[in-house]
């Protein structure tokens, strides 16, 4: 369980390396409207407001979406201080990070 979290949270890294991943609110919800995301993250501990939006508008746009880590972990697996919500961008990386994230949840 912990390995499948540090794996999710590594590829996460991974991909903000390889500018595969944009994160923050406004980034998240550009990337889905313009059809670039392949798969959302959004912290657990977003605002409800927040996880209702995306949820809404990933159910829509027909992207996965997953409820991962918080808000702290997550901006931390990118190198950045909080992010509520994640858009990977790299159908490779968003796959190998959702088998992660299904091992979890």
């Amino acid at each position: 369980m912990e390995l499948a979290k540090k794996k999710a949270y590594n590829l996460i890294g991974l991909a903000t390396k390889s500018r595969k991943i944009v994160s923050g609110e406004f980034s998240t919800e550009k990337a889905v409207k313009e059809k670039k995301a392949v798969l959302v993250i959004v912290a657990d501990d977003a605002s409800d407001n927040t996880k209702q939006m995306f949820t809404n508008m990933c159910t829509y746009y027909k992207v996965p979406i997953y409820f991962f880590g918080d808000k702290n972990e997550l901006g931390h697996a990118m190198g950045k201080e909080l992010r509520a919500s994640a858009a990977l961008l790299d159908k490779g990386l968003a796959d190998a990070i959702e088998m992660q994230l299904k091992m979890i949840l």
